[in-house]
């Protein structure tokens, strides 16, 4: 609970200035699905895909992010919160600086996901759900997790002993099953580009 001696102090400079100056809107793509399924290696090859085009973001991913600023957490469903709270006021910060971010976490709760949609602006949260099956997951397994899980090695794992929840209604559904990752980051190009969110040229 915040002290009632916190004060909020208004920014200089504002969001709406911000994006006007950049050329381009700010807004949060999050990327959820199981562990394995792609999202940090598609979040980072369209971050790669706007930076060349001169659009500033940044990638969230959830190992590197416990690195640092949740380190601290581990892998209950109640950390599981925590890592989702957090990371969703770090991406309002970004979207407040008139940066377009990209966060790459399977953050497995619908609740945890609606909760940072509540604390963003209409139109500066978009899901993307990064569909892959659990069997495709765990056969590619790039980090060993899904062995370790099934080994007892790793509790609370996604998809083994933790639930997901598939989003009911994302803006995107990108399936790394069935698509290269080129052609996932064409899909979500021409989905920013529909909803005007950056110019024809990008796509």
């Amino acid at each position: 609970m915040a002290s009632k001696n916190v004060v909020w102090h208004d920014a200089s400079v504002t969001k709406e200035e911000r994006r006007k100056k950049n050329n381009y809107q700010s807004y949060v793509l999050w990327f959820t699905g199981l562990s394995g399924s792609g999202k940090s290696t598609l979040a980072n090859a369209l971050a790669r895909h706007l930076f060349n085009e001169n659009i500033q973001t940044y990638v969230l991913d959830g190992d590197n992010i416990r690195h640092g600023l949740n380190k601290d957490l581990g892998f209950t469903d109640e950390d599981r919160k925590e890592n989702i709270r957090r990371i969703g006021e770090v991406s309002k910060l970004f979207v407040d600086s008139g940066q377009i971010v990209l966060t790459a976490f399977i953050s497995p709760f619908r609740e945890d996901r609606q909760q940072v949609r509540d604390i963003l602006d209409e139109n500066e949260f978009f899901e993307v759900y990064v569909k892959c099956s659990l069997d495709e997951c765990e056969i590619r397994d790039p980090k060993g997790l899904y062995k370790k899980a099934r080994n007892n090695e790793i509790k609370h794992f996604t998809g083994i002993d933790s639930p997901y929840e598939e989003p009911e209604n994302p803006a995107i559904i990108v399936d790394t099953e069935k698509q290269t990752v080129e052609e996932s980051v064409k899909q979500i190009v021409d989905f920013l580009f529909e909803k005007r969110l950056i110019n024809q040229n990008l796509s």
